[in-house]
């Protein structure tokens, strides 16, 4: 439009120009400089605009992933995907079939393309990504993968990424229920999600993510848990003979192998891809309990001080597992004092007498010690793991629903059974505390006072084994 409107403009000066009253040369001059301003401005101001990319803001990792052991393995940038990926069985990122842009790694629709594998391997893992499906399309995410085979998938056990509702599946029929075995969010032909299962329609973005740790693997979809299940026991062995894998010898038994994302000839985009090697210590990483020795810790049992006896004599270490009697009450703590920090702290219940009981790991404790110091407690309660108990009036804000008191609740139950070990993961950072128990998130609280304090473990009536207690601190 503003071509029309500039060649408007210049004739109606011109017409202008060429009236007699208007032959002076000053004259001239001012119009002509008038014409070109106006037709300038005409140009800027009545242009259809174009559509410009939107900015593109590579994500980046906080102080606290970072302290955690994440790292990012595409940001958005060429350079991140040409360093931490290559082509499946070669040496470098593929020339064709992948492309960059605007801030997403994506397959190219009908090209005879390679997976893409990461540069390094990994034994227990847990990756986080988002992708987004065009109409119909279909990818993976396959973990362990080594180049024994032809294909990624046939050493691999794969996350299924597709569009559920658009995908082709014969007979001029097309989606899948939410339950497929082979629909988004499964372990492809292994293990199903549940029907309650949602996802995003094509076209938007939706998360994934994967945890593998000491032989029991999780899939995760849009924050939501869909399926979780052992790869080292007899019932792992099985689901692989009744799948479609049982040709390929030695898939899904490799103990550590390279994250492929898949190129099935549709086109999918990846973005904001993650991961932290959970084999190795965090960032900084300090063993509190380094399966020896308690020599970061001392013992407050009022009981045991009353007659003069040792209060660690509740405490013992057995095979490297640090063994709470459970009675008299009372906690061992840290010599030191922590402000903001990544903890975690392996525990079960005893496999002997299967035992159910009652503990907690105590954050920021003040002094002077006392049976219920002031503190934040990480409830360790059997079938309570992951409530919050604000002890002493510590200043905290938690979710108001399922607050009763001094008492948080979690959101949901995550243990595993009564013998079997359990990870809390939990992140004191400034006025933000977060508790994870087996990979998933069961509370948070904010607005907590950051001060200084020690980490307690309860005695608190029953037996409790630790097999790792380690800090990474936040910077």
């Amino acid at each position: 439009m503003h071509q029309h409107l500039d060649t408007s403009i210049t004739n109606l000066v011109r017409s202008i120009l060429n009236t007699p009253k208007l032959k002076d040369a000053d004259m001239h001059t001012n119009i002509l400089a008038f014409a070109a301003a106006f037709s300038t401005l005409a140009t800027i101001t009545c242009a259809s605009p174009s559509p410009t990319p939107s900015a593109f803001n590579p994500p980046a990792l906080s102080k606290a992933e970072t302290s955690a052991g994440w790292q990012l393995l595409f940001d958005g940038t060429p350079a991140s995907a040409t360093t931490n990926f290559r082509a499946f069985r070669q040496p470098a990122f593929p020339k064709t079939g992948w492309v960059i842009e605007d801030g997403h790694l994506r397959t190219v629709k009908g090209a005879e393309a390679s997976d893409i594998v990461t540069a390094n391997d990994y034994a227990d893992f847990e990756l986080s990504l988002e992708y987004r499906c065009t109409p119909g399309a279909n990818s993976g995410i396959i973990y362990r993968v080594t180049d024994k085979h032809d294909a990624t998938w046939q050493t691999g056990p794969e996350f299924q990424v597709i569009d559920d509702a658009g995908v082709d599946i014969g007979n001029n029929k097309k989606g899948l229920k939410p339950e497929d075995p082979h629909s988004a969010g499964s372990l492809y032909d292994m293990v199903s999600p549940p029907a309650t299962k949602t996802t995003k329609p094509a076209g938007e973005w939706n998360t994934a993510r994967i945890r593998l740790k000491d032989g029991l693997l999780q899939h995760f979809l849009n924050d939501v848990k869909l399926l979780e299940c052992r790869v080292d026991d007899q019932s792992w062995s099985d689901r692989i003979a009744m799948s479609k894998f049982k040709d390929y010898p030695g898939f899904g038994l490799q103990p550590r192998g390279r994250i492929a994302l898949q190129h099935h000839g549709d086109e999918v985009a990846y973005r904001n891809i993650r991961v932290r090697d959970l084999s190795s210590p965090m960032p900084g990483e300090i063993a509190l309990f380094n399966g020896k020795s308690t020599a970061n810790w001392m013992a407050f049992v009022p009981d045991l001080s009353n007659k003069q006896a040792d209060p660690m004599s509740v405490w013992t270490v057995i095979d490297r597992v640090l063994v709470c009697a459970g009675t008299p009450a009372g906690y061992i703590r840290t010599k030191d004092d922590y402000t903001n920090y990544i903890l975690k702290v392996e525990w079960r219940w005893s496999p002997d007498t299967r035992k159910a009981g009652n503990s907690g790991v105590l954050l920021r404790v003040q002094q002077p010690d006392n049976v219920w110091p002031t503190c934040i407690e990480a409830q360790l309660q059997s079938g309570r793991a992951g409530d919050f108990w604000n002890i002493g009036d510590l200043k905290m804000t938690s979710e108001s629903t399922r607050l009763n008191g001094r008492n948080t609740k979690h959101t949901h139950a995550a243990e595993h059974a009564i013998g079997e070990w359990n990870d809390y993961e939990i992140i004191v950072d400034g006025s933000n505390i977060a508790l994870f128990v087996n990979g998933e998130q069961l509370n948070r609280a904010w607005d907590v006072q950051t001060i200084p304090g020690k980490i307690a473990l309860q005695s608190e009536g029953t037996e409790i084994h630790f097999r790792k207690v380690a800090l990474s601190p936040i910077p």
